[in-house]
């Protein structure tokens, strides 16, 4: 079953290109032109994904973002934000507002699609049983063990639940913020530069085969785990 994308664009030429690079490639398309349109769009059938332009009529794709992941039904489908802004700041409030990746234009129609593949993978849910490797690093969330190239590494159990963490979650980048709320949880009072502590341990545990690598520090937004 193909999976439905809701593109939310103000240019009609723009919606029409993306439209066609879309279809190549088998995903159905649906497509707003402004604020409230978009939101009059998410229903069932609800989107597998939503390309959210950043400026539009009505209100912002930012505005937009926000508002999306207030709502109950739809929190959990993936943004990709779709705009001409560059900036770095520009992109953590992007990321911030709950985008969970980000295409500056003008992009190719291979850099979209493998975004957009990108983001409906680390969408699916998976069973929290599932073992997970990239590049030969290996962790089973059930044994609670880790190992590089078969190797079994000592870790402790924080930089173990981060490790699980990033590895669910590739080639997203995280706020300092994002990684307490979600490894250490909203209840418990953490300091922000704990986060770095942390990452450091957790590097320097993966780091005999080069793995550390893989934990990237993105200047003024925060870190993302990637194979790239």
């Amino acid at each position: 079953m193909s999976k439905r994308i809701l593109m939310v664009e103000d240019e009609a030429p723009i919606r029409e290109m993306v439209k066609i690079i879309l279809e190549q490639n088998g995903y159905e398309t649906i497509e707003a032109e402004d604020y409230d349109i978009a939101l009059e769009k998410i229903g069932e059938p609800y989107p597998d994904l939503i390309l959210l332009d950043w400026m539009l009529p009505g209100g912002s794709g930012v505005q937009l973002a926000k508002k999306l992941k207030q709502l109950e039904f739809v929190k959990d489908i993936p943004i990709i934000m779709l705009t001409a802004r560059g900036e770095e700041e520009d992109k953590v409030r992007g990321l911030d507002a709950g985008a969970d990746d980000y295409v500056t234009k003008p992009f190719s129609p291979k850099e979209l699609i493998a975004r957009i593949k990108a983001v409906i993978r680390r969408a699916t849910p998976m069973s929290n049983d599932d073992l997970i490797e990239f590049n030969g690093l290996s962790l089973d969330p059930v044994s609670h063990r880790v190992s590089v190239n078969s190797s079994p590494i000592d870790m402790g159990p924080t930089e173990f639940k981060l490790l699980h963490f990033f590895m669910t979650h590739t080639e997203r980048v995280f706020s300092r913020e994002q990684l307490l709320n979600n490894v250490w949880g909203t209840n418990v009072y953490v300091e922000d530069r704990t986060v770095d502590v942390h990452i450091r341990r957790l590097r320097k545990a993966i780091s005999a085969a080069g793995h550390d690598d893989m934990i990237q520090t993105v200047r003024g937004a925060g870190y993302r785990f990637s194979t790239r």
